[in-house]
């Protein structure tokens, strides 16, 4: 595949797979000929996990440390566990807050629902 096809697939921009590979989150990307960057199925996998994991909000620093621990074998299983181990640990954490905040956002509305239908009532007296 094309940087703009996978650009596309992934809805990242050009630019960012770039850089994604140029600091080390994705291997290098083969080429053609042409000097075309071509991707394979493996480095699609690598762009879709490095997508996910930014959106569940790790940082760059921790994807490169992760990726380079991969790289290194299996000999930094155990490295690798700790640091998705903590990240997901801090996911939680940030996923109960969002659920307060749904839960207290909630309740404001139907304040305003209630609110809403008294000043409903009283219009139809």
């Amino acid at each position: 595949m094309t940087i703009s096809e996978v650009s596309q697939k992934y809805g990242l921009p050009a630019d960012t797979l770039r850089y994604y590979e140029k600091v080390g989150l994705i291997p290098p990307v083969n080429r053609k000929e042409s000097g075309v960057r071509d991707y394979t199925e493996t480095d699609c996998g690598w762009v879709e996990f490095i997508k996910c994991m930014r959106g569940a909000g790790l940082s760059i620093e921790t994807l490169i440390e992760y990726v380079s621990l991969f790289r290194r074998g299996n000999r930094t299983l155990q490295k690798r566990k700790q640091l998705l181990i903590k990240e997901r640990d801090a996911l939680q954490q940030r996923v109960e807050q969002m659920q307060q905040t749904l839960n207290r956002l909630n309740h404001k509305i139907e304040v305003y629902e209630e609110k809403l239908v008294a000043c409903e009532k009283k219009l139809l007296k």
